[in-house]
């Protein structure tokens, strides 16, 4: 571990969100703060190598108006800055967070309506690199977070049973001890399609079904529930699509975590549909945590 959390800087109203969340992130951590701003070098032509000098300007700008702001809201934080390019934004970013605990990007908001519009950078990044990856948004353009995004909501973490869920439990209890508030485990299931008449055959398929998951989602946590034992969890199993009932669970939510299965082909789905749904439907910020 770096103890150091990268935060991508575009100048936009998301990405200034995003370095506020991150400043408060690394002072629950202890952590130093990197401010990053990437240049994709492609869109100035495959040969204009060095960028136009009001561009480098400009992001030179940003990074030192950002990290003065934070410092005065955040005194005793070490920040620094880096402005780094190459062909892809998605790949420098993920590249200037590959040794960091934790980065941290922008994604621009929808108004008043409860959502994401995930810009096509914070998405590309994030299949690009195993370090979680938070999606911060902004309110009606203003450069803040959403007001629910303090500490005291709860931490809402979405779990798949049939996967790997050991990286996100870790992730979602330290996220929830450091903040003091309460965790709360989701595993939303419905019945396989072989099963599909099963219900109307016999109803307590279901019902049988729903109790030996309810049996199980316990027990996962055991481990850091030993690490955290006072640290309140509700674990709860839900019948149905498992998108709609984390959603219906984060609302006023100081962080969502969901999971990303780490996947070394570059062809084939590289986000999973309750991971999307989480990333362009929660007005919370969103942590997409990589396993295997």
């Amino acid at each position: 571990m770096s103890n150091r959390i990268t935060g991508g800087l575009d100048g936009s109203s998301a990405g200034s969100a995003a370095a506020d969340w991150a400043a408060h992130e690394a002072e629950l951590r202890g952590a130093a703060l990197e401010l990053v701003h990437a240049e994709d070098r492609a869109q100035y032509g495959p040969f204009a190598v060095p960028l136009p000098e009001p561009r480098q300007q400009w992001a030179e700008e940003l990074l030192s108006h950002t990290r003065d702001r934070l410092l005065r809201e955040h005194g005793t934080l070490d920040i620094s800055t880096r402005g780094t390019e190459g062909l892809a934004t998605s790949k420098v970013l993920a590249s200037a967070a590959s040794d960091a605990d934790l980065l941290v990007l922008g994604s621009r908001g929808l108004g008043s309506v409860a959502g994401f519009i995930v810009g096509s950078t914070s998405t590309a990044t994030i299949p690009e690199t195993d370090t979680p990856v938070v999606l911060v948004r902004s309110v009606d353009g203003q450069d803040r977070p959403p007001v629910n995004s303090d500490d005291a909501g709860p931490v809402v973490l979405g779990v798949d049973l049939r996967s790997n869920c050991g990286r996100l439990l870790a992730f979602a209890y330290e996220e929830a001890d450091r903040r003091a508030c309460p965790l709360v485990v989701v595993h939303g299931w419905s019945l396989p399609p072989v099963f599909s008449y099963a219900p109307v055959l016999d109803p307590g398929v279901e019902k049988e079904m729903a109790d030996g998951l309810e049996t199980t989602l316990p027990e996962l946590p055991s481990p850091w529930e030993r690490k955290y034992p006072r640290l309140a969890v509700d674990a709860r199993v839900v019948i149905g699509q498992p998108a709609i009932h984390i959603l219906d669970a984060v609302s006023g939510a100081a962080l969502v975590v969901v999971g990303r299965r780490i996947r070394r082909p570059a062809l084939g789905a590289r986000i999973g549909p309750i991971t999307h749904a989480a990333m362009h439907h929660a007005t919370s910020p969103v942590a997409v945590v990589a396993h295997n």
